[in-house]
């Protein structure tokens, strides 16, 4: 009983101390965003084509070295300040994926391999298009849970916006944060009592390959940052495909970030969310 308290323990921790410089990452980029970016401006740097819109959401992410814990509140400031679902929800769920630092582990895990690193790219981007197009087709509003819009800033000094970007940097951490330590807790708990072996005994066949992998992938909530490197030792277990979906559904949907988002946005948003997240990774693990 005490080795398994003192195991649940050592991985709660670590996934705190894994997690937590993104997530700080994450809050102050959201107040950056806040104090220094106006509406006019954030509106202007999303074309007016939705298509163009979705692909070059998508494919921005590259630029950002986060990781799925810190692009929650990011996402979320951007669609407070009137960015749309559709080029959000894409830039969120390829920004954890496709960004130089993962896709660096990623090459250096597989043996110094582009095969798998490609395969992740192009993956996650194809996902998140797809649930972009949803998006663009299903849902016209913020979905927000607080729907008060951000109001235009007015003008203000470096030293006020600094401080500002300062306050609303702590105020987002601790929104956010009691979310992080209730799903890292809840992830070391799974980690603890759902023992890997028994998915592994049901992962037999392409279909339950990926299911299984994918199961894996939420319940461990590893960083996008360290997953590729879970992954290459599954290699003697598990197909390329499979492989390839734990890689591409983990950083989108984890048990911490979902809680995340359940935070941020409506219920039912993110329940038909995870929905359209889950059955993409699943359709294009079997096409790989």
């Amino acid at each position: 009983m005490m080795n398994t308290f003192l195991q649940l323990n050592t991985i709660f921790i670590s996934i705190l101390i894994e997690s937590l410089p993104f997530v700080v990452l994450g809050v102050f980029v959201s107040g950056v965003i806040q104090m220094f970016v106006s509406e006019e401006t954030v509106q202007r740097w999303v074309p007016k084509n939705r298509g163009l819109a979705i692909v070059y959401a998508a494919l921005v992410g590259v630029l950002f070295p986060s990781c799925e814990c810190s692009i929650v509140p990011i996402t979320r400031r951007l669609v407070a300040k009137g960015v749309p679902l559709y080029a959000a929800v894409p830039f969120m769920l390829t920004a954890p994926v496709i960004n130089p630092v993962v896709l660096f582990s990623t090459y250096i895990a597989f043996g110094s391999s582009w095969t798998m690193v490609l395969c992740r790219a192009l993956f996650a981007c194809a996902v998140a298009v797809a649930v972009g197009a949803v998006m663009a087709i299903r849902h016209e509003g913020s979905e927000l849970r607080h729907e008060r819009r951000e109001m235009p800033m007015m003008p203000r000094t470096w030293k006020e916006k600094i401080v500002g970007t300062l306050h609303h940097t702590i105020d987002e951490f601790f929104a956010t944060g009691k979310y992080l330590i209730i799903g890292a807790f809840i992830a070391s708990a799974m980690q603890t009592y759902v023992k890997t072996s028994a998915l592994v005994s049901i992962g037999n066949g392409k279909v339950a390959a990926s299911l299984v992998m994918m199961a894996l992938a939420f319940v461990l909530s590893l960083c996008s940052e360290a997953d590729a490197f879970i992954a290459s030792s599954f290699q003697s277990t598990f197909p390329f495909h499979a492989l390839a979906a734990f890689l591409v559904y983990g950083p989108m949907l984890d048990v911490k970030n979902t809680l995340m988002l359940f935070q941020s946005f409506r219920a039912r948003f993110v329940w038909k969310l995870i929905a359209y997240i889950t059955v993409f990774v699943f359709a294009g693990s079997l096409l790989i």
